[in-house]
């Protein structure tokens, strides 16, 4: 179809609600607008997802569209800023995918240290995990993160003294978690004294 009054009329079928003059319009333009984009975007399934971005694009634009002007420019014009948009998004992914791995190298180095004090102290980690959730937050915060017993209390909105007294009864769990048999055999020496 080259009638230029042909494309006016289904563009403003379109415009008013018809899906079939979109269809038609699609169906008359879908041969030149995929070899195109086939040969500009090498990825068989990335040409597939940038066709269908150009026809959605159309969609939306049409209603900016000339219709003194011809239509097979304007939406050659489409097609070409799609491809250059897509073709930005791929550069911009590419990049950052390059960035997430050379920061990955250096976090992995970055973080062996740790894996092997963590490992070392596992019945450590074991014990703060079983804390209650609030003991556990403090902790983390205060000893993890080295933030300051103030600035819990600012992340957690609560008031500093009770930040203390979290941290106060957590590091009492650890303790007693630590060596459960010295409160039970101060206990039990308590019961033979008493008699």
């Amino acid at each position: 179809m080259n009638d230029p009054a042909e494309y006016n009329n289904l563009i403003a079928l379109t415009l008013a609600g018809s899906c079939e003059a979109y269809s038609e319009i699609y169906e008359t333009t879908i041969g030149d607008v995929y070899k195109t984009v086939h040969f500009l975007v090498v990825n068989r399934s990335d040409a597939d997802d940038c066709v269908q971005e150009i026809y959605m694009q159309v969609h939306r634009s049409l209603g900016q569209f000339d219709l003194s002007r011809p239509f097979k420019p304007w939406l050659m014009g489409v097609v070409m800023r799609q491809v250059q948009a897509y073709r930005r998004k791929r550069w911009t992914h590419l990049r950052l995918i390059h960035k997430a791995e050379r920061y990955g190298q250096t976090m992995d180095s970055d973080f062996t240290s740790e894996v092997v004090d963590k490992i070392a102290n596992r019945p450590l980690l074991a014990s703060v995990n079983s804390l209650p959730y609030k003991l556990k937050q403090v902790v983390i915060l205060h000893y993890l993160n080295e933030n300051s017993q103030e600035e819990i209390a600012a992340i957690l909105d609560i008031p500093l003294g009770t930040v203390k007294s979290r941290i106060h009864a957590a590091l009492q769990k650890l303790r007693a978690k630590r060596n459960p048999n010295s409160r039970a055999v101060g206990k039990v020496e308590d019961l033979y004294e008493s008699r």
